[in-house]
């Protein structure tokens, strides 16, 4: 499945909580979120030995970002530039490692894009740039289900190694959202210590859990901490769950994507619900009626997105009717959701997450 690039590119219309938009009126100056555009960026350094630093500790190295917004003037910005993560890291799994992009006071101060930003991720491409996109429209999805989500911004990715003169890209890629402003945009504070489940918000874990469900991710655990952020308004109260990093769920549909082995899954579009046991079923009805409520936006958000093959807006509308006809479904709501609690399954299986970098 291949995207096509030169029309997308010209066309610059994204889709955003299920409404398509034309950026042309948009303004390169806003602060890095608050813009729909797609971001044009050129990362110029030593790019050759920035993306051979796949295993051992990270090295940093200094390079120029250009960027623009369409028809907006380019501007730059030196930073700090390396390879972060795991499995994604590894040149044996992936084309390109993700980054992490660092950023100085004096950039901050001089560039308003970037102003608010200390650190920020870079989704790069693993196996096909079309499952970046799939997995920013995740991010997209989550902020339509909760303010506690990451906000993504979609950019086209230019690398120019400055020894051999030569170009690479422009590909998509994904500026991701740093956690502590996650947080303050909230009005919270982060929680770093691993807890049990059960020791978070119930309404808003269980709207997190059959969020996961709905798009086909078994790929987080509260417990270690797994693809999951804590975030409360202070050191006394609940967490509230915020989830990230979506490349192994079904509705992505990457490559690579594998189950893990405990859970004895064919495949990551099966979806398996990964909560606790909670045995009064009827605690899913809130939620329910909350997804309920939320139907015709997350339809949308797919079905009107000019980044998407026709192809993959139909499967992926009918893999949203699949989660619907089951979540109307008392049976199969019992069922799916209820899973947990049997002991001969693998619904309490606990998952080790890696440490993140």
């Amino acid at each position: 499945m291949r995207l096509s690039i030169p029309v997308l590119f010209v066309s610059m219309i994204i889709c955003i909580n299920g409404i398509s938009q034309s950026n042309a009126d948009r303004s390169a100056t806003q602060s890095l979120f608050e813009s729909d555009g797609i971001l044009n960026i050129t990362i110029k350094g030593n790019i050759r030995e920035l993306l051979n630093n796949r295993t051992g500790e990270a090295k940093s190295f200094p390079v120029i970002m250009r960027y623009h917004e369409k028809e907006a003037a380019e501007d730059s910005v030196s930073i700090s530039i390396k390879t972060r993560g795991h499995f994604r890291r590894m040149k044996s799994n992936c084309d390109y490692p993700p980054l992490l992009l660092q950023f100085s006071k004096k950039a901050r101060v001089s560039n308003p894009v970037f102003s608010k930003q200390s650190k920020l991720k870079l989704v790069m491409p693993c196996k096909g740039e079309e499952f970046v996109v799939h997995e920013w429209l995740v991010y997209k999805l989550y902020n339509i289900i909760s303010p506690f989500s990451y906000r993504a911004r979609l950019v086209r990715v230019t690398l120019k190694d400055e020894s051999r003169k030569k170009s690479t890209g422009p590909f998509y890629g994904i500026l991701l959202e740093e956690e502590k402003q996650m947080s303050e945009r909230n009005n919270m504070i982060l929680v770093k210590r691993k807890m049990r489940p059960q020791q978070t918000k119930k309404e808003d874990f269980l709207r997190m859990a059959v969020f996961e469900y709905l798009i086909g991710n078994t790929d987080w655990s509260v417990e270690y901490l797994q693809n999951i952020n804590l975030v409360a308004p202070d050191s006394l109260s609940l967490p509230i769950t915020v989830p990230h990093d979506f490349d192994l769920a079904g509705i992505v549909n990457s490559p690579y994507a594998m189950p893990a082995e405990e859970l004895q899954m064919n495949s990551v579009q099966e979806r398996r619900y990964r909560g606790y046991c909670v045995r009064d079923i009827t605690d899913f009805d809130s939620t329910i009626a909350f997804y309920n409520s939320k139907k015709k936006d997350i339809y949308d958000l797919y079905s009107g997105c000019t980044l998407l093959e026709e192809k993959y807006i139909k499967t992926t509308l009918k893999y949203l009717d699949d989660f619907y006809s089951i979540i109307n479904n008392p049976k199969k709501v019992k069922n799916e959701f209820g899973y947990p609690c049997d002991p001969n399954g693998t619904g309490n299986v606990i998952l080790k997450g890696l440490k993140e970098e």
